[in-house]
């Protein structure tokens, strides 16, 4: 039979410690680049963000009125309130209702352009 030296098994087993410790480093890094997107990847998700609120602007103020602000309430006339009253309202409201500013604009506007003066 034939018996490895003290050596040649030290040896073995360091190449395999190391072995070991490649692999674990490489799926480390494979871990870490698929959790970091790289700049294309962010410029990508960012379009589709953008995308996203383009379509939300397809309403009009008095769609996302009846929308928004029937959820807690009934509608009010516009009538009903000044154009600042409006302004004021909205300013409270839009953090309440958590609309995006461009919806609240929109809201806005349509509020002020029927409102009691």
């Amino acid at each position: 039979m034939n018996r490895l030296s003290s050596s040649q098994q030290s040896w073995r087993r360091s190449a395999g410690l190391v072995a070991t410790a490649a692999a674990i480093y490489a799926v480390s890094l494979a871990c870490v680049c698929a959790a970091d997107p790289t700049p294309e990847k962010q410029a990508q998700s960012e379009k589709k963000i953008e995308k996203k609120s383009s379509k939300e602007t397809k309403y009009s103020g008095a769609d996302l009125y009846a929308m928004h602000c029937s959820r807690c309430h009934p509608e009010r006339y516009a009538t009903e309130r000044t154009a600042t009253q409006w302004k004021t309202l909205m300013l409270h409201m839009r953090v309440r209702a958590n609309l995006p500013a461009v919806q609240a604009k929109s809201v806005l506007k349509y509020l002020q352009e029927d409102s009691g003066k």
